[in-house]
């Protein structure tokens, strides 16, 4: 059984910073790309940032300039790095590795979700 457990959330004022990480567990031979998604209330999910088991990477426009996406191999862990944070930022943030290979084959897995909200 794979989990991904997310950890990092919580309340900070505009202009600040937080950091999350998703670490995932369980029988793994490999994961190519890990991402971070982000879900708004009354809004659809959206891609916040991926990148590949290589170190390539991608950002929503959005977010360009202000997060960084970096990962450890070794541990199956990605993470989040969140700058200047802004007020339209808040929203749970979800962890996904769409491309986990286990014994009997290769699944997509999410985490549970963690909320991120920036207010004053």
């Amino acid at each position: 059984q794979v989990q991904l457990v997310e950890s990092g959330g919580g309340l900070v004022q505009p202009g600040g910073s937080l950091r999350l990480s998703c670490a995932a567990s369980g029988s793994i031979f490999s994961i190519n790309a890990m991402g971070w998604y982000r879900q708004a209330p009354g809004k659809e999910r959206e891609l916040v940032a991926a990148i590949t088991s290589g170190g390539s990477t991608n950002y929503a426009d959005s977010v360009k300039g202000r997060f960084t996406i970096s990962r450890d191999n070794a541990k199956n862990t990605v993470y989040l790095q969140m700058n200047s944070l802004k007020p339209e930022d808040t929203a749970v943030y979800y962890c996904n590795a769409p491309t986990v290979v286990v014994t009997t084959g290769e699944y997509d897995y999410w985490g549970q979700g963690t909320q991120v909200t920036v207010s004053s």
